[in-house]
């Protein structure tokens, strides 16, 4: 045996090691992208940047760490570098939220939108700990051989005990620290972890460490981002984004996901009418058929706005509302006056959703975008032919399209798309921000005309603006499929084309 060697007592720790190593490298990967969401969204331009970045620290930290490994092969060493690693991504949760706020407001002064912002976070927050925690598997390498004999057995157990912690890790931080404990505490509990079998092989002195990450993870968790206007009655961190909800100064509640560029459901008391683009959808329905609709599909429910103004108006309407996150509902009930005695919800995602329901439905509304970006397959061809498919004869789909002011190349994609599985598509810019795209057969502004005047007195102006505002889609564009739809490449086109005042 080789005198770096390690000792046979040694090496249960040295295993234990690489598995912890595995676990927090992912679990801080998927950590760090749900600490940038709040700032820089959710999209697959922000995943794309954090695996990047994880992965070329990983790639830098396994050469120096096999630098390293040769000139100090012992396995303190190492565990003094687990140590150092478990500290930096303690630090990670408490450093991000005055930095990211910074980080924010200086990319939107020169305009460079998302991709570089969320890239600049993820490199200066996370890049160094997983650059130490990469150095850790050729330094337990380095340990672990004893002679070229029996090295690959030897490599290869590690590579699996360490591919094995990767995906406990990444399990771990998806499936129960961060829906049950929040970001914050997942970074704790895997520094926690890795502080914990690094003092194990430094000895009783280094308890502190561990200690004193565990009264950490017991910490208050504090305001996740403080809102520009009113107070934040509630925020939370669920399985799927980052959720808050905010009273402005009139006492107007809005629900807001992830980076806040959008506002997914409006609550004005005393009203069952928003002032803004969801009223719409209760008018929208009467450009194909004369009478109230029987049964609709909401796909992308939010807090429940459309869904609650169904409820008042229209009573008699079966309403199936469908939100993939179970607690943004939990919300509309808690917060946004969400009641409606026909209405049944359902926590799935849309479009499996609506593959396996039985359909008969005069109107599916899809709010299912999660503007700036939104899930490409409801874009599609394939998906708008199963829409027409699941709708009654003279059925209405209505797609909410969110864009930035002036910028069209979004709507002119999705109104091409939705012309491919429809005879007729027309368009209601309602806002600067949304437009309404209605799709059906014989869609036409005099129907809605002629149903205006048997409306309550509160929908008939809205009917009127409607009828009014109904025009053909717009010419240009392309048609997505399952195949090909680069939607998030097209919306960031249009932020940067938008922020640049082209």
């Amino acid at each position: 045996m080789s005198p770096s060697a390690t000792q046979p007592e040694s090496r249960p720790l040295l295993a234990a090691l690489v598995f912890v190593v595995g676990a927090a490298s992912l679990g801080a990967e998927i950590a760090a992208a749900r600490l940038l969401a709040p700032y820089f969204g959710a999209s697959t331009i922000v995943w794309a940047n954090t695996i990047g970045v994880v992965l070329v620290a990983l790639s830098v930290g396994y050469w120096f760490g096999g630098r390293f490994a040769d000139r100090h092969p012992h396995i303190r060493g190492l565990c003094l570098l687990v140590l150092a690693a478990a500290l930096l991504i303690a630090a990670v949760p408490f450093a991000a939220r005055p930095f990211l706020g910074f980080s924010v407001d200086a990319f939107d002064s020169v305009s460079v939108g998302g991709f570089a912002g969320s890239l600049f976070g993820v490199l200066v927050l996370v890049a160094v700990p997983v650059t130490l925690l990469g150095a850790a598997a050729p330094w337990a390498v380095r340990l672990a051989v004893a002679d070229v004999e029996g090295s690959g057995e030897v490599v290869g157990r590690l590579y699996a005990t360490s591919t094995a912690g990767s995906l406990v890790g990444t399990m771990l931080a998806a499936l129960l620290l961060i829906p049950l404990l929040g970001t914050q505490r997942t970074f704790l509990v895997f520094a926690l972890a890795l502080a914990t079998v690094a003092a194990l092989g430094l000895g009783w002195r280094f308890a502190a460490v561990p200690v004193a990450l565990a009264l950490a993870v017991s910490l208050p968790v504090g305001t996740i981002k403080a809102a520009d206007t009113g107070r934040v009655l509630y925020e939370a961190e669920t399985v799927h984004e980052y959720a808050r909800v905010v009273e402005r100064p009139d006492g107007v509640r809005v629900l807001e996901l992830n980076e806040g560029q959008a506002v997914h459901s409006l609550y004005r008391p005393g009203s069952y009418l928003t002032g803004d683009y969801w009223d719409g959808h209760l008018v929208l329905p009467f450009a194909a058929g004369a009478g109230p609709p029987r049964r609709i599909a909401i796909l992308g429910n939010g807090a429940g706005t459309v869904a609650r103004a169904f409820g008042h108006f229209f009573p008699s309407t079966a309403v199936d509302a469908v939100e993939i996150d179970a607690e943004l509902t939990e919300l509309g009930r808690r917060f946004f006056d969400l009641r409606n005695p026909r209405m049944r919800t359902f926590a799935e995602d849309a479009r499996p959703w609506l593959r396996r329901s039985a359909g008969g439905y005069d109107a599916i509304m899809v709010d299912a975008y999660r503007q700036p970006y939104i899930p490409f397959y409801l874009a599609t061809r394939e998906f708008f032919e199963l829409a027409r498919e699941r709708l009654v004869p003279g059925g209405v789909t209505i797609v909410n399209v969110g864009h930035p002011d002036g910028s069209a190349e979004l709507e002119r994609v999705l109104g091409r798309t939705m012309a491919a599985a429809f005879p007729t598509v027309l368009r209601y810019p309602i806002e600067d921000t949304n437009t309404l795209l209605l799709a059906g057969e014989g869609l036409s502004a005099t129907r809605l005309l002629q149903a205006a005047p048997h409306l309550a007195q509160p929908l008939r102006p809205l009917a009127l603006a409607a009828a009014e505002g109904l025009s053909p889609r717009l010419v240009g564009g392309e048609v997505y499929t399952d195949d090909r739809a680069p939607v998030e490449w097209l919306v960031d086109s249009s932020l940067l084309e938008y922020a640049n005042g082209e």
